[in-house]
């Protein structure tokens, strides 16, 4: 007589406390720095009326950050992940008390004044995420069983669009109803309610080990060497940065909201929302169909099919096809999310877990950050809608080519 078949639980990851503090962390970390973010750049534009403003804002964030991160990854392989999480806490809290404590006064505080202490606070907040990222992701390992990385996978991504969809949208209505000293007082609370979960966590011994005490840059390099030699790491990270790089649009939708599809800022923010509805609803999905089984298959399919959402979006001139293809691409992007950080958290070895962490965190930023100024770069040079299409045709020239070099890789079972 057979033993049946152990039915799959969704929420396996879930039901481990640890595991349930860090999420519950991540989503309210997540949720106030967008409302934050929403805050910040709405009041900046109000100062400046400059557009490049708020471009500027996003990169006063993402360089330090993507300098710090590295180093990040080596502190995290060393010290007590935990408290990393929680001294960057500290600085987020400390950053958004002292433009509390400016808006409160704002009378006694210039436009100029305001408008640079916006960018200071934010640039710090970027150092801060260098630390913070890396020392969370790789904490995620040593709080699940090997066998539940795949629906850790599934409900840590989840945890974080769910805060990067509610965060903006409580943001400007918490804003328009309270204004910038009220907004940054709810962030301010949700940010100590992440210190206090992170404080409740308490990960097993081998989260807490010292690794070999090895020169910094030594360090460094061993993290980008352990991702280079090992091909399903570097072609699973190469994948996202360049389809990300390339075929993202999300830079350029004023501008198919405004003189394409016609649907003003109230469309704009559908379609901003669409990618997010449709990677939440995915990630359901695979929390109860893990997409692993075939995982890197599964991947160079994800990634492809993002490309063909992108193309679709691009040459669309419909309002409804066009968010249909937005949410397509985001759950897409879903699937290769938690393929990619499966991947990650059961092929790296515990003494490398915050090196690779940073790498894959600056290559998530670099194709983000970077990817937004190549679309619009692209958008001047050859125009919008052919700008879309040549980064889907570029999407398509990266699953091609890593599809040849990577046949191998259709044999791992994760």
């Amino acid at each position: 007589m057979t033993e049946p078949v152990p039915r799959h639980d969704a929420f396996a990851a879930l039901r481990i406390p640890n595991f349930r503090n860090l999420m519950g962390g991540t989503f309210l970390i997540t949720c106030g720095l967008q409302m934050q973010r929403v805050a910040l750049g709405y009041t900046l534009y109000l100062l400046t009326r400059d557009p490049l403003s708020l471009g500027l804002l996003g990169l006063a964030e993402a360089i330090p950050f993507m300098g710090l991160a590295l180093f990040g990854g080596h502190m995290a392989d060393r010290r007590d992940k935990r408290r990393m999480m929680q001294v960057a806490g500290a600085v987020f809290m400390s950053g958004t008390l002292l433009l509390f404590f400016a808006s409160l006064m704002r009378s006694h505080v210039s436009d100029a004044l305001l408008a640079g202490l916006i960018y200071v606070v934010v640039f710090i907040e970027g150092l801060a995420r260098g630390l913070y990222s890396p020392a969370s992701s790789s904490l995620k390992p040593f709080l699940v069983p090997r066998e539940h990385y795949g629906n850790s996978a599934t409900w840590s991504s989840m945890s974080w669009q769910a805060g990067a969809i509610l965060g903006p949208a409580l943001g400007g209505f918490v804003f328009a109803a309270i204004g910038l000293p009220g907004t940054l007082a709810v962030v301010v609370g949700l940010i100590v309610i992440n210190i206090l979960l992170t404080g409740a966590i308490d990960p097993p011994a081998a989260a807490k080990q010292v690794a070999s005490k090895d020169p910094l840059w030594r360090s460094l390099g061993e993290g980008l060497a352990y991702v280079w030699r090992t091909p399903i790491i570097l072609y699973s990270i190469s994948l996202d940065m360049f389809s990300v790089l390339f075929g993202g649009v999300m830079a350029i939708l004023p501008i198919f909201a405004e003189d394409i599809l016609r649907v003003g800022p109230e469309g704009m923010g559908i379609l901003r929302a669409a990618p997010a509805v449709g990677a939440v609803g995915t990630m359901l999905i695979c929390a109860w169909w893990p997409p692993t089984r075939h995982a890197w298959r599964n991947l160079l399919w994800s990634v492809l099919g993002f490309g063909v959402a992108t193309l679709v979006f691009g040459l669309s001139t419909n309002f409804w096809i066009s968010m249909v293809a937005l949410a397509a691409s985001g759950a897409f992007d879903s699937v290769s999310v938690v393929i990619r950080g499966t991947i990650v958290q059961s092929l790296t070895e515990d003494h490398m877990r915050g090196r690779v962490a940073a790498v894959n965190s600056v290559f998530v930023s670099a194709s983000n950050e970077l990817g937004a100024f190549e679309s619009g770069v692209a958008a001047k040079l050859l125009g919008v809608v052919p700008s879309v299409v040549f980064g889907a045709a570029a999407t398509f020239a990266t699953v091609a080519y890593i599809w040849r070099r990577s046949r191998t890789l259709f044999a791992v079972r994760l």
